[in-house]
Protein backbone atom coordinates (compact mmCIF):
# COMPACT_ATOMS: atom_id res chain seq x y z
CA UNK A 1 0.00 0.00 0.00
CA UNK A 2 1.42 3.50 -0.70
CA UNK A 3 1.45 6.30 1.74
CA UNK A 4 -1.51 8.56 2.02
CA UNK A 5 -1.00 12.09 -0.29
CA UNK A 6 -1.27 14.91 1.98
CA UNK A 7 -4.75 16.55 2.30
CA UNK A 8 -5.93 19.37 0.31
CA UNK A 9 -5.08 22.95 2.18
CA UNK A 10 -7.88 23.63 5.21
CA UNK A 11 -9.42 26.87 5.86
CA UNK A 12 -11.03 28.02 8.88
CA UNK A 13 -15.13 27.00 8.89
CA UNK A 14 -17.17 30.47 8.26
CA UNK A 15 -19.39 29.73 11.48
CA UNK A 16 -19.62 27.79 14.41
CA UNK A 17 -20.40 24.83 15.78
CA UNK A 18 -23.91 24.51 15.83
CA UNK A 19 -27.37 22.07 15.93
CA UNK A 20 -28.39 22.90 12.67
CA UNK A 21 -31.92 24.82 11.82
CA UNK A 22 -34.78 24.69 14.32
CA UNK A 23 -37.57 22.87 11.95
CA UNK A 24 -35.26 20.75 9.51
CA UNK A 25 -34.82 17.02 9.75
CA UNK A 26 -31.89 15.45 9.78
CA UNK A 27 -30.59 11.88 10.08
CA UNK A 28 -28.37 9.04 9.30
CA UNK A 29 -28.61 6.73 6.74
CA UNK A 30 -26.52 3.24 6.51
CA UNK A 31 -26.53 0.28 4.34
CA UNK A 32 -26.26 -3.54 5.70
CA UNK A 33 -27.31 -7.26 5.92
CA UNK A 34 -26.68 -10.08 7.63
CA UNK A 35 -23.13 -10.81 5.70
CA UNK A 36 -22.26 -7.24 7.59
CA UNK A 37 -23.62 -8.33 10.73
CA UNK A 38 -20.22 -8.12 12.66
CA UNK A 39 -19.47 -4.53 11.29
CA UNK A 40 -23.08 -3.60 11.85
CA UNK A 41 -23.58 -4.34 15.13
CA UNK A 42 -20.68 -2.24 16.75
CA UNK A 43 -21.79 0.54 14.74
CA UNK A 44 -25.22 0.61 15.98
CA UNK A 45 -24.07 0.58 19.64
CA UNK A 46 -21.47 3.79 18.92
CA UNK A 47 -24.43 5.28 17.26
CA UNK A 48 -26.83 4.75 20.34
CA UNK A 49 -23.81 5.89 22.46
CA UNK A 50 -23.24 9.36 20.50
CA UNK A 51 -26.43 9.87 18.74
CA UNK A 52 -29.52 8.12 19.45
CA UNK A 53 -31.09 11.95 19.15
CA UNK A 54 -30.70 11.66 15.18
CA UNK A 55 -32.81 9.47 13.26
CA UNK A 56 -31.32 6.27 11.73
CA UNK A 57 -32.50 4.63 8.22
CA UNK A 58 -31.40 1.47 7.44
CA UNK A 59 -30.95 0.43 3.90
CA UNK A 60 -30.73 -3.31 3.38
CA UNK A 61 -28.06 -4.10 0.57
CA UNK A 62 -30.21 -7.57 -0.35
CA UNK A 63 -32.77 -10.05 1.46
CA UNK A 64 -30.42 -11.37 3.70
CA UNK A 65 -32.01 -9.47 6.87
CA UNK A 66 -33.00 -11.78 9.47
CA UNK A 67 -30.65 -10.46 11.97
CA UNK A 68 -30.39 -6.81 10.69
CA UNK A 69 -34.31 -6.42 10.65
CA UNK A 70 -34.21 -7.49 14.47
CA UNK A 71 -31.14 -5.32 15.10
CA UNK A 72 -32.95 -2.24 13.10
CA UNK A 73 -35.78 -3.27 15.64
CA UNK A 74 -33.20 -3.34 18.88
CA UNK A 75 -31.59 -0.11 17.86
CA UNK A 76 -34.66 1.68 16.72
CA UNK A 77 -33.58 2.15 13.35
CA UNK A 78 -36.23 2.40 10.17
CA UNK A 79 -35.62 -0.21 8.43
CA UNK A 80 -36.42 0.61 4.41
CA UNK A 81 -38.21 -2.36 3.00
CA UNK A 82 -38.96 -0.08 -0.41
CA UNK A 83 -37.35 -2.36 -3.12
CA UNK A 84 -34.80 0.83 -4.64
CA UNK A 85 -36.00 -0.28 -8.45
CA UNK A 86 -34.65 2.81 -10.00
CA UNK A 87 -31.05 2.37 -8.04
CA UNK A 88 -30.88 -1.22 -9.15
CA UNK A 89 -32.13 -0.32 -12.67
CA UNK A 90 -28.98 1.68 -12.79
CA UNK A 91 -26.88 -0.53 -10.89
CA UNK A 92 -27.18 -3.31 -14.22
CA UNK A 93 -27.15 -0.77 -16.57
CA UNK A 94 -23.56 0.29 -15.19
CA UNK A 95 -21.90 -3.09 -13.88
CA UNK A 96 -23.62 -6.07 -15.75
CA UNK A 97 -23.11 -9.72 -15.29
CA UNK A 98 -25.52 -11.78 -13.72
CA UNK A 99 -22.93 -12.79 -10.53
CA UNK A 100 -21.87 -9.06 -10.26
CA UNK A 101 -23.45 -8.41 -7.34
CA UNK A 102 -21.21 -6.13 -5.89
CA UNK A 103 -23.12 -3.41 -8.12
CA UNK A 104 -25.61 -3.49 -4.73
CA UNK A 105 -23.12 -0.93 -3.09
CA UNK A 106 -25.38 1.99 -4.90
CA UNK A 107 -28.37 1.09 -2.86
CA UNK A 108 -26.53 3.64 -0.10
CA UNK A 109 -28.19 6.13 -3.56
CA UNK A 110 -31.57 5.16 -1.44
CA UNK A 111 -29.85 7.97 1.30
CA UNK A 112 -31.21 10.58 -1.26
CA UNK A 113 -34.76 9.50 -1.06
CA UNK A 114 -35.36 9.65 2.59
CA UNK A 115 -38.03 12.09 4.14
CA UNK A 116 -34.70 14.25 5.46
CA UNK A 117 -33.73 18.02 4.63
CA UNK A 118 -30.64 16.70 4.87
CA UNK A 119 -29.07 13.24 5.51
CA UNK A 120 -25.43 12.18 6.59
CA UNK A 121 -24.94 8.95 4.89
CA UNK A 122 -22.24 6.70 6.60
CA UNK A 123 -20.64 3.09 5.51
CA UNK A 124 -21.06 0.43 8.77
CA UNK A 125 -17.84 -0.30 8.66
CA UNK A 126 -17.32 2.53 10.98
CA UNK A 127 -17.85 3.61 14.96
CA UNK A 128 -19.00 6.86 15.97
CA UNK A 129 -17.15 8.71 18.35
CA UNK A 130 -18.93 12.02 18.31
CA UNK A 131 -22.72 13.62 18.31
CA UNK A 132 -23.38 14.63 14.40
CA UNK A 133 -25.60 17.60 15.18
CA UNK A 134 -22.76 20.07 14.88
CA UNK A 135 -22.57 18.75 11.07
CA UNK A 136 -25.75 19.43 9.93
CA UNK A 137 -26.98 23.30 9.35
CA UNK A 138 -23.66 23.79 7.28
CA UNK A 139 -25.50 23.29 3.85
CA UNK A 140 -25.74 26.65 1.67
CA UNK A 141 -26.61 26.56 -2.02
CA UNK A 142 -23.70 27.57 -4.15
CA UNK A 143 -20.93 26.90 -1.46
CA UNK A 144 -21.34 23.67 0.27
CA UNK A 145 -23.95 21.63 -1.33
CA UNK A 146 -21.74 18.42 -0.25
CA UNK A 147 -19.78 17.33 2.77
CA UNK A 148 -16.98 14.74 3.03
CA UNK A 149 -14.54 14.20 5.46
CA UNK A 150 -11.92 12.53 3.94
CA UNK A 151 -10.00 13.01 0.07
CA UNK A 152 -9.68 9.38 -2.15
CA UNK A 153 -6.65 10.37 -4.09
CA UNK A 154 -6.00 6.68 -5.73
CA UNK A 155 -9.46 4.93 -5.87
CA UNK A 156 -11.66 7.32 -7.40
CA UNK A 157 -10.20 7.81 -10.99
CA UNK A 158 -7.81 6.74 -13.89
CA UNK A 159 -4.90 8.47 -15.44
CA UNK A 160 -7.77 9.68 -18.28
CA UNK A 161 -9.61 11.77 -16.32
CA UNK A 162 -7.07 14.47 -17.39
CA UNK A 163 -8.64 14.45 -20.75
CA UNK A 164 -11.56 15.97 -19.35
CA UNK A 165 -11.68 19.57 -18.12
CA UNK A 166 -14.77 19.49 -15.81
CA UNK A 167 -12.42 17.06 -13.95
CA UNK A 168 -9.34 19.37 -13.30
CA UNK A 169 -8.53 19.80 -9.64
CA UNK A 170 -11.80 18.66 -8.42
CA UNK A 171 -11.64 16.81 -4.63
CA UNK A 172 -11.45 13.08 -5.02
CA UNK A 173 -13.40 12.19 -1.83
CA UNK A 174 -13.94 8.81 0.30
CA UNK A 175 -17.58 7.99 -0.30
CA UNK A 176 -18.06 6.16 3.13
CA UNK A 177 -19.26 9.58 4.53
CA UNK A 178 -21.00 12.32 3.25
CA UNK A 179 -23.49 14.69 3.89
CA UNK A 180 -26.04 16.50 1.59
CA UNK A 181 -29.82 17.56 0.70
CA UNK A 182 -31.90 16.15 -2.17
CA UNK A 183 -32.25 19.88 -2.68
CA UNK A 184 -28.88 19.46 -4.11
CA UNK A 185 -28.40 16.18 -5.01
CA UNK A 186 -31.20 13.77 -6.16
CA UNK A 187 -31.09 10.25 -7.23
CA UNK A 188 -32.69 11.00 -10.58
CA UNK A 189 -29.52 13.42 -11.05
CA UNK A 190 -27.74 9.76 -11.04
CA UNK A 191 -29.88 8.77 -13.51
CA UNK A 192 -29.67 11.50 -15.58
CA UNK A 193 -25.74 11.82 -15.46
CA UNK A 194 -25.46 8.25 -16.62
CA UNK A 195 -28.34 8.65 -19.21
CA UNK A 196 -25.78 11.69 -20.67
CA UNK A 197 -22.23 10.98 -19.92
CA UNK A 198 -22.26 7.43 -19.12
CA UNK A 199 -19.40 6.84 -21.60
CA UNK A 200 -16.84 9.07 -20.04
CA UNK A 201 -17.53 7.69 -16.72
CA UNK A 202 -16.58 4.21 -18.00
CA UNK A 203 -13.29 5.80 -19.20
CA UNK A 204 -12.42 7.03 -16.36
CA UNK A 205 -13.68 5.51 -13.57
CA UNK A 206 -11.18 3.59 -11.32
CA UNK A 207 -11.58 -0.27 -11.62
CA UNK A 208 -10.80 -3.15 -8.97
CA UNK A 209 -13.68 -3.82 -7.11
CA UNK A 210 -15.04 0.16 -7.16
CA UNK A 211 -18.55 0.89 -7.80
CA UNK A 212 -20.21 3.57 -5.88
CA UNK A 213 -17.10 5.76 -4.89
CA UNK A 214 -16.17 6.37 -8.70
CA UNK A 215 -19.54 6.97 -9.40
CA UNK A 216 -20.69 9.46 -6.23
CA UNK A 217 -17.72 11.44 -7.32
CA UNK A 218 -18.08 11.84 -11.18
CA UNK A 219 -22.05 12.74 -10.34
CA UNK A 220 -21.05 15.40 -7.83
CA UNK A 221 -18.26 16.42 -10.29
CA UNK A 222 -20.10 16.74 -12.96
CA UNK A 223 -23.20 18.71 -11.57
CA UNK A 224 -20.72 21.05 -10.17
CA UNK A 225 -21.92 20.93 -6.62
CA UNK A 226 -19.75 22.49 -4.15
CA UNK A 227 -18.03 19.79 -2.35
CA UNK A 228 -16.26 21.06 1.29
CA UNK A 229 -14.42 19.07 3.42
CA UNK A 230 -15.82 18.18 7.17
CA UNK A 231 -13.14 20.43 8.86
CA UNK A 232 -14.04 23.69 6.80
CA UNK A 233 -17.57 23.48 8.20
CA UNK A 234 -17.37 22.29 11.45
CA UNK A 235 -15.39 24.40 13.85
CA UNK A 236 -12.17 22.16 15.37
CA UNK A 237 -13.07 18.58 13.17
CA UNK A 238 -10.04 16.87 11.80
CA UNK A 239 -10.04 15.39 8.09
CA UNK A 240 -8.95 12.04 9.44
CA UNK A 241 -10.88 8.77 9.77
CA UNK A 242 -8.68 6.26 8.69
CA UNK A 243 -8.27 3.15 10.71
CA UNK A 244 -4.71 3.08 10.71
CA UNK A 245 -4.18 7.15 11.04
CA UNK A 246 -1.03 8.16 12.41
CA UNK A 247 -0.19 10.03 15.53
CA UNK A 248 -4.14 9.47 16.98
CA UNK A 249 -4.47 9.97 20.99
CA UNK A 250 -7.30 9.81 22.91
CA UNK A 251 -8.60 13.02 25.21
CA UNK A 252 -11.63 12.36 27.82
CA UNK A 253 -12.11 9.26 25.68
CA UNK A 254 -12.55 10.65 22.35
CA UNK A 255 -10.08 10.85 19.66
CA UNK A 256 -7.90 13.51 18.39
CA UNK A 257 -5.58 13.80 15.57
CA UNK A 258 -1.74 14.29 15.35
CA UNK A 259 -2.66 18.41 15.44
CA UNK A 260 -5.65 17.88 18.53
CA UNK A 261 -8.51 18.08 15.80
CA UNK A 262 -11.35 16.27 17.10
CA UNK A 263 -11.95 12.94 14.80
CA UNK A 264 -15.71 12.27 14.42
CA UNK A 265 -15.42 8.49 13.63
CA UNK A 266 -12.93 6.09 12.45
CA UNK A 267 -13.76 4.18 9.25
CA UNK A 268 -12.08 0.77 8.46
CA UNK A 269 -12.71 1.10 4.64
CA UNK A 270 -10.36 -1.31 3.02
CA UNK A 271 -9.59 -3.59 6.12
CA UNK A 272 -9.61 -7.56 5.27
CA UNK A 273 -10.64 -8.38 8.94
CA UNK A 274 -11.86 -7.29 12.12
CA UNK A 275 -10.19 -4.64 13.71
CA UNK A 276 -7.98 -5.88 16.45
CA UNK A 277 -5.08 -4.34 17.63
CA UNK A 278 -5.10 -0.40 16.06
CA UNK A 279 -5.47 2.35 17.91
CA UNK A 280 -9.46 2.05 17.05
CA UNK A 281 -9.53 -1.18 18.24
CA UNK A 282 -10.32 -1.30 21.26
CA UNK A 283 -12.91 0.98 21.22
CA UNK A 284 -14.76 -1.11 18.89
CA UNK A 285 -14.13 -4.17 20.56
CA UNK A 286 -15.96 -2.57 23.13
CA UNK A 287 -18.86 -1.69 21.11
CA UNK A 288 -19.37 -4.96 19.59
CA UNK A 289 -18.85 -6.68 23.14
CA UNK A 290 -21.91 -4.51 24.27
CA UNK A 291 -24.14 -4.69 21.13
CA UNK A 292 -23.95 -9.07 21.34
CA UNK A 293 -24.91 -8.72 24.45
CA UNK A 294 -28.12 -6.77 23.77
CA UNK A 295 -28.62 -8.38 20.70
CA UNK A 296 -28.57 -11.98 22.58
CA UNK A 297 -31.18 -10.56 25.41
Amino acid sequence: MSLRLPNPPLRAPDAETGAGSAGKRYGIAIVGNDKIIDWLLPFLESYRDTNSSLPIYLIPYDDNVAMTRKAADIYGATYIAEEPVEIDRLSHELYPGFFNNNRRRLRKLQALALPLDEVAYVDVDVILFRDFTPVFGKLEEGKTEFIVASPSFEYVYNERREKYPFLKDVLLFNDGFWVTSNKYLKLSDFIDTMRDDAAIFHDVRKRGQLFAQPLVNFVTHRRGLKIELLPNVVENASHESFYKAPGVTFRDGKPVDYEGKEIYFAHWAGATALPSRGVFDPAWTEYSRAAWARFKK
